[in-house]
């Protein structure tokens, strides 16, 4: 009994002090780790090695996961180069058997852990944000090293009573056959596999074997057929997760469990001759160390295989789950919410695409060849407030907080453009009055500028080549384009003016009639408040909301209030 709870112990430390540390560490990340994996990711290759990094840093492929699903579902990372992060991440998460294997059983530091476990949670509960989850993280190391001294105590408990010929023989082991090794082979992989379904954390099941490898309760085949068990294991995780999820997370996650099935089929065939390769080895090279170094290796050959052919994998996971959802479901997936940065960042790119549709049909409507139609707009353009209004956590840094400012204010003008579209009394062609028709041209000019560079931004989610990064990037032509639009608002707002005075006085010598003056005055004053909104979301949408002599300044939420307020 005492064997049986000093292991459940040994695995409930391990498992909280990794939960602890990987918390820690992703605070500590904050948004650069979505800015790392968007950026790193132009291809699979590049993605598979800053995803396995990441990982390794902050001891978590479920973050990286997740972060992957949230680029993807936003359209700022394509498909394939979501899977190659996907599969760097499973590289990177083998770093935690090699803490095991070289100092985890090998050292015991349950002394030294205790004060280590305080110093860290005073730092968690007393400091500042970055410095609590520096203590998080130091805690949570300090709390995986106690589980691990008292799971390798438990495991030398279970060696007494248990021994490798108590278990299944594996394929490769000296005198067993063909028949029997491979009956023995599957069995423990289904162990394994079983471990970590039960663990969830195939990290904290490597452990326990590498352990009891340790401690003499298993041999070298039998743990690295545990291993290859646990590895399979870690899908379970994530096809829990995907239910009930969008079509990317479930995409991502059909695509994780074939990796880890191919893999485990590639490690099948070849385990005879691993398992006489690391006999070979066994003489100048510890188990443990073996262990290790089998799981990290059992991990990259699968990335190997698949890297090469990441596109034709993905056509055909594609394929097995075809997506249902239109392109604005997949943008607005919940899965996105968990990142503000990627979620304020869907929503501007959902923006500037209802931009540029209302925009181009504001511009036929007033050519005459359409009338406008923007009921669709105004029902998208809700989804995104009720999208924005759901973010888990606020943005972390002053800059997110400023992009999210600026987002918002593009929203809102997008809004209201769509708004003064939808009531349907939105004037045609201008004629005769020259005031008439140059208020129609400035509004033309305003609309086509903002349908330009709404379109801009909407290009950058459909770039296949390389990643669609996170940021302004605005152009010389899109800076020429908002120019343009400012300065058609601009001209417009001060004609509308002096046309109101104008077509007044026309009513008193009988050349208008008040009814027809009141028409004219309306119209325009709808086309100024259509350039106006237009030039005021494209604006805000590439972050020149307000901007002083440097163009490419995004200046303080209150010198933006104070711009509104004076009009």
């Amino acid at each position: 009994m005492s064997t049986a709870i000093a292991i459940l112990g040994g695995v409930g430390l391990f498992l909280l002090g990794m939960t602890v540390m990987t918390d820690g560490l992703k605070a500590l990340a904050g948004s650069s780790l979505r800015t790392v994996l968007a950026k790193a990711a132009a291809t699979p290759l590049s993605g598979a090695f800053w995803g396995a990094v990441v990982t390794l840093l902050v001891q978590s492929s479920s973050a990286v996961t997740m972060t992957t699903i949230g680029l993807v579902s936003a359209g700022l990372l394509t498909f394939p180069q979501g899977l190659g992060l996907v599969f760097g991440a499973n590289v990177g998460t083998t770093g935690t058997g090699w803490l095991v294997a070289l100092i985890g059983v090998r050292v015991s530091l349950s002394a030294y852990a205790l004060p280590m476990i305080f110093v860290g949670a005073l730092a968690k509960l007393l400091g500042g944000r970055r410095i609590a989850a520096a203590g998080g993280a130091f805690a949570g190391f300090a709390l995986v090293l106690y589980g691990l001294t008292t799971l390798q105590q438990g495991m030398g408990g279970l060696a007494e009573s248990l021994h490798p010929s108590d278990l299944p023989a594996t394929l490769g082991a000296p005198g067993v056959g063909w028949g029997a090794g491979m009956v023995g082979l599957v069995t423990l992989i289904v162990v394994g596999l079983a471990m970590t379904a039960v663990m969830q954390s195939s990290t904290a099941a490597i452990a326990v074997t590498i352990s009891a490898f340790y401690a003499g309760a298993v041999s070298l085949e039998q743990g690295a057929a545990l291993i290859v068990g646990q590895n399979i294991g870690t899908a379970t995780s994530s096809a829990l997760a995907a239910i009930g999820a969008g079509t990317t997370a479930k995409r991502l996650a059909l695509a994780y469990i074939l990796f880890k099935v191919i893999a485990a089929l590639i490690a099948v065939v070849v385990f005879p001759f691993t398992a006489a390769l690391m006999r070979n080895l066994a003489a100048s090279v510890d188990g443990m160390t073996l262990l290790a170094a089998y799981h990290t290796a059992y991990n990259v050959v699968g990335v190997a295989v698949l890297l090469p052919a990441t596109r034709w994998f993905a056509r055909i996971v594609e394929r097995l789950l075809p997506s249902e959802q239109t392109a604005l479901e997949r943008a607005l997936d919940p899965s996105v919410l968990a990142s503000p940065v990627t979620a304020v960042e869907t929503a501007r790119r959902v923006v500037a695409d209802v931009l540029a549709v209302t925009a181009a049909s504001v511009s036929a409507a007033l050519s005459g060849r359409g009338s406008p139609a923007a009921q669709a707009a105004v029902a998208t353009l809700e989804e995104v407030w009720n999208f924005l209004s759901e973010l888990k956590e606020p943005p972390e840094t002053e800059a997110e907080r400023l992009r999210m400012t600026s987002t918002l204010h593009a929203l809102d003008h997008a809004s209201r453009l769509a708004e003064v579209v939808a009531d349907g009394r939105l004037p045609g062609p201008a004629t005769g009055v020259p005031h008439d028709v140059r208020a129609a041209e400035l509004c033309a000019q305003a609309i086509g500028a903002a349908q330009a560079v709404g379109r801009s931004i909407t290009s950058e989610a459909a770039l296949s080549a390389k990643a669609a990064p996170i940021g302004w990037n605005v152009s010389s032509e899109v800076a020429a384009a908002l120019a343009e639009a400012e300065g058609a608002a601009r001209e417009l707002d001060a004609l509308q003016r002096d046309h109101r005075a104008a077509t007044l006085a026309l009513v008193a010598p009988g050349k208008l009639t008040a009814a027809e003056a009141f028409a004219r005055i309306d119209a325009v004053r709808r086309l100024d408040r259509i350039a106006h909104h237009a030039w005021r979301a494209t604006a805000h949408l590439l972050g020149r909301g307000t901007c002083d002599d440097d163009p490419g300044w995004l200046l303080s939420i209150s010198e933006e209030r104070k711009r509104q307020e004076r009009g």
